[in-house]
């Protein structure tokens, strides 16, 4: 167990009413794998352009060990979503580019295999996931950012209580195209004001 200021390093778990959240471990990859591959037309245009190998176990193994690093180092905490009734993995949930000192701020990253969304699972996970950040991590700003035609993001930002900031032009390559994005943020305040 790494010992950084501000940020308590053991294996986080969150449980929720419907989902919990924990790192992803090596046997996931089956499971991960599937998913991906049932929901790959309804994840690609939000996504950066899916490698060849994407699906492959070496290209797993090497998300994984990045994955490790990162939160080893502080960087990130990378979460896999779990129903709890079933214990299937619904999708991924990532708190990354985690900065202390005069920022304290992290960037949300997720997403949902196709067949679970609309539920408020991500929701749920995303919720889990801001009161880790505030109250674990000690962080003062959460960031994510999305396209604006991708509106099931749009809304579930929104019902998490993040508030758009602005228009970020031609922030991320996705799919292999520059796309604009919105930029939400959710501050320590507003998260215990709920």
């Amino acid at each position: 167990m790494l010992a950084l200021p501000f940020v308590r390093r053991d294996a986080p778990c969150l449980r929720g009413e419907r989902v919990t959240l924990r790192l992803p471990v090596r046997g996931d990859y089956q499971e991960w794998a599937a998913l991906r591959a049932e929901s790959r037309a309804f994840l690609e245009p939000w996504e950066p352009r899916w490698a060849p190998d994407e699906l492959e176990r070496a290209a797993w193994r090497h998300r994984l060990n990045k994955y490790r690093e990162d939160f080893a180092r502080g960087y990130a905490v990378p979460f896999f979503l779990i129903e709890n009734f079933g214990g299937k993995l619904v999708g991924g949930i990532t708190l990354g580019n985690i900065r202390h000192g005069v920022s304290q701020s992290g960037q949300i990253g997720y997403w949902i295999g196709e067949r679970y969304a609309g539920q408020g699972l991500m929701l749920e996970g995303l919720r889990l996931l801001t009161r880790h950040a505030f109250e674990t991590l000690r962080l003062h700003r959460v960031e994510a950012a999305c396209i604006p035609d991708n509106t099931r993001s749009v809304r579930v930002l929104e019902k998490a209580g993040f508030q758009r900031e602005g228009l970020l032009r031609s922030y991320l390559r996705i799919n292999g195209a520059w796309q604009d994005h919105y930029l939400y943020s959710l501050i320590a305040t507003d998260a215990r004001g709920r």
